[in-house]
């Protein structure tokens, strides 16, 4: 099992800059990789830069950035441009995002989501491999100043059509918030459409959140999360059968955040996690490596232990 961080900015009361924290932390620890995700207070990509200015081994993906609202040249040109400054491989992670981000923060259209992930997978795959002195984009006359990012392709899925399109087009594809049972499910998908396509799988990911030993703090902010999902087809199944049907029932009703946090038994927080002592966390990753999983992106909960500090150091490689 492989494992990785998440740095991106929580849209709570954390610190702004806890994501660089996070990441300094990151490389100390002798994490491989940092995640730079994009959202309504950071940009991924200038994220990604001022994390590898402040580390020194670390490689970086920027992203998922919704495909919504940044067109392929933008993905595969902010890669390169971060790559150029930092000197390490820069990936790039795309996603559909959410209407109430597309819409409600870019003031963006969301429509046919999965039709435009799998465009842009489609010519971000082919503009990562682009050479300096070809042209910029086919057809342009401006040509190509910067080395490719030399990073990978990640494509978040969940369902049908995005995992082909993770399967024909992507390095790694992202699970995000899953329990070991969806993700088995979601590989044997991926698989399928692997083969379909004779193409070899990508390697198959997922940000998680984690607390080691944690603070009733650290429990109230993974379940915020949690409470997103709440509404999410394929999700609010999952939760209503593990027994949370009544905060699944308000979170339909439009109840909000606070409410739902409120509604949500402390063990739900682990129920797409890894949350609990070490020994719990250990077995939770080994029950996750058994369904499939390859890569576990570590979504530290901060609240109650600063840029995430125990528990990565818990579960730092080696």
């Amino acid at each position: 099992m492989d494992f990785s961080v998440v740095a991106v900015a929580r849209e709570d009361d954390s610190p702004v800059d806890e994501p660089l924290r996070m990441a300094v932390l990151a490389d100390r620890l002798g994490y491989g990789e940092v995640w730079a995700g994009e959202g309504p207070t950071w940009d991924a990509f200038v994220l990604a830069t001022a994390i590898g200015r402040a580390t020194e081994r670390v490689a970086l993906t920027a992203g998922p950035v919704p495909v919504s609202v940044r067109d392929p040249l933008t993905a595969a040109r902010g890669a390169a441009s971060v790559a150029a400054v930092v000197g390490r491989p820069v990936g790039v992670a795309l996603g559909t995002s959410s209407k109430r981000v597309v819409e409600g923060v870019h003031g963006r259209p969301r429509v046919r989501p999965a039709s435009v992930l799998e465009e842009s997978s489609a010519a971000v795959r082919r503009l990562l491999h682009g050479r300096p002195g070809e042209p910029v984009v086919p057809g342009s006359v401006f040509p190509r100043r910067l080395p490719p990012p030399g990073g990978p392709l990640t494509v978040a899925a969940f369902g049908d059509r995005a995992i082909a399109t993770a399967a024909a087009h992507a390095d790694r594809m992202l699970l995000d918030l899953v329990s070991p049972e969806q993700v088995s499910e979601l590989r044997g998908k991926l698989l399928a459409a692997a083969r379909k396509l004779g193409r070899t799988p990508p390697t198959l990911a997922a940000w998680l959140p984690a607390a080691v030993d944690p603070e009733p703090e650290s429990l109230a902010q993974i379940l915020g999360s949690v409470a997103g999902y709440l509404t999410v087809p394929g999700y609010s199944d999952v939760f209503a059968a593990a027994g949370f049907g009544t905060a699944v029932r308000l979170a339909a009703s439009g109840a909000d955040r606070e409410t739902l946090v409120n509604a949500l038994p402390a063990r739900a927080a682990g129920l797409v996690g890894l949350v609990g002592d070490r020994d719990a966390v250990r077995g939770r990753i080994d029950a996750y490596a058994a369904a499939g999983l390859d890569e576990i992106a570590l979504v530290p909960a901060t609240a109650g232990d600063p840029a995430g500090e125990r528990t990565l150091t818990a579960l730092r490689p080696g």
